[in-house]
């Protein structure tokens, strides 16, 4: 990680959807699963894509375009701010709430060009989603700090 002054930040929405290819919808909270991801989201498993996160400050930015647009529309678990996650690196480690999660991935081809695409031309996963594994499970919840940790 390149030190910032904005290593810590807050979650603003824990989101989850039951099925692929759905919308996620905020939740509120939920539980980080070691090795799994989001309890209960059909994106959970053994991969090193279990968690998702992007930047309520992203999602800012395509709502000029799109207006519509709420936490999850990316189909992230958790969407954070005041945090820098435009310096995370593979191998990073964040605590989220009770939970402690490494970046196994940033960003994410669009292969079907989701409706956000569809409707501005662009994605903002390519470059800005990141992904995670789970080292250690815990509850996290909309208002929780994140944190890179050493």
């Amino acid at each position: 990680m390149r030190q910032t002054e904005r290593s810590k930040g807050r979650i603003v929405a824990v989101c989850s959807a039951p099925e692929k290819g759905m919308i996620k919808r905020d939740i509120k909270e939920g539980v980080l699963v070691k090795d799994m991801g989001l309890d209960g989201d059909a994106h959970a498993g053994f991969m090193h894509r279990q968690v998702s996160l992007i930047a309520m400050e992203d999602i800012m930015t395509m709502m000029e375009k799109l207006p519509g647009l709420v936490p999850g529309s990316f189909a992230e678990n958790l969407t954070t701010e005041g945090i820098d996650l435009g310096c995370v690196e593979i191998g990073d480690r964040l605590k989220v709430g009770e939970a402690l999660i490494e970046v196994s991935q940033i960003g994410k081809e669009c292969h079907s060009h989701c409706e956000v695409f569809k409707k501005t031309g662009e994605c903002i996963m390519p470059k800005k989603g990141i992904f995670a594994r789970v080292i250690e499970g815990g509850k996290v919840r909309a208002g929780d700090g994140i944190e890179f940790v050493q």
